[in-house]
């Protein structure tokens, strides 16, 4: 069975997750301590702990759930022998789940994930005023629909597809205003719902472009090795396994859409029958069933799953 390895992005938090892989496997707890070290914070602590408001916070929430993700392969490659050069066909990660993806791939190491993880959260934060970007969730509607009231929608101001993330499932993003007006457009164009998220930055959309300048300037000073299976990345939808090609993906990744529907697409075209998705969470494996029908989708996130990973080929 041709497998994919996908990690999940913003969303996907929640208090607790990765406290029973530390507690019962020392190499995960090894990758919350690098994680800790480098950003001089008990993450770990947060993680575990909360509150939750402040886990939610961009700039924890990214690094965060990096840490679960790489302590998740971690505890696979101790405890299952996972190999992923040998057992994956491709790794993918929405949105910040691309640079999990990466870490577990050699791209760069954890310590430089978790940094570059920690200048993104904060540059995508302080990119746009509080209160002055918005995104939107439209649920039960295609890309061409969302494309169409995003550019009706803007009348001057930016709105844009984020998120295509498949099973009829679009996410816009730009000015609170003009997000507004999608919501209406949205709903008079037989939008089964249209929703507010709640997010504290409008992002991936073109006011995220200060964001993007400062992930350019951190990625040129960072080390990184090609991959050892390829990355299908968000805004190619397509495979990358050049660090320069990745480097400007990521810079690109920031403004651009999240083309997640055709990420998945592109590796069930490629044979991938079972997708794993490792870290906090399922929303991943919810998208693949929307997406790929007749794939298997697993979550492995928790102590207990690793053992049901452990039995999928015995």
């Amino acid at each position: 069975m041709t497998t994919a390895f996908l990690f999940p992005g913003q969303g996907s938090q929640a208090v607790g997750m990765g406290k029973a892989l530390a507690e019962n496997f020392p190499v995960a707890k090894a990758v919350f301590d690098e994680v800790d070290v480098a950003l001089s914070q008990k993450l770990s602590v947060l993680m575990w702990e909360g509150p939750g408001d402040e886990l939610t916070l961009t700039s924890n929430a990214q690094p965060a759930l990096m840490a679960v993700s790489l302590a998740v392969i971690r505890v696979l490659e101790s405890e299952a022998g996972l190999d992923l050069k040998r057992d994956a066909a491709f790794v993918a990660g929405h949105s910040l789940g691309e640079y999990s993806a990466l870490a577990a791939a050699g791209t760069f190491s954890i310590t430089d994930a978790a940094r570059l993880l920690r200048i993104r959260g904060d540059a995508m934060q302080k990119a746009v005023p509080a209160g002055e970007g918005a995104m939107a969730a439209l649920l039960g509607a295609e890309l061409d629909l969302a494309r169409a009231i995003a550019a009706d929608a803007a009348q001057g101001e930016v709105c844009e597809v984020a998120n295509d993330n498949g099973g009829g499932q679009v996410v816009l993003s730009g000015a609170k205003a003009a997000i507004d007006r999608a919501i209406v457009l949205a709903g008079e164009r037989g939008v089964r719902r249209a929703m507010l998220l709640p997010v504290s930055a409008p992002f991936h959309c073109a006011l995220m472009q200060p964001a993007a300048e400062a992930m350019q300037a951190a990625l040129e000073q960072v080390a990184m090795q090609a991959p050892v299976v390829a990355v299908m990345a968000n805004v190619g939808a397509a495979p990358l396994s050049d660090p320069d090609g990745i480097r400007a993906s990521l810079v690109a990744q920031v403004t651009g859409t999240v083309r997640w529907r055709e990420c998945v697409e592109a590796m069930t075209a490629a044979g991938v029958t079972r997708f794993v998705e490792v870290g906090s969470g399922k929303v991943l494996a919810g998208l693949v069933k929307r997406i790929a029908a007749g794939a298997t989708p697993i979550s492995v996130g928790t102590a207990d799953d690793i053992a049901g990973y452990k039995a999928l080929d015995s």
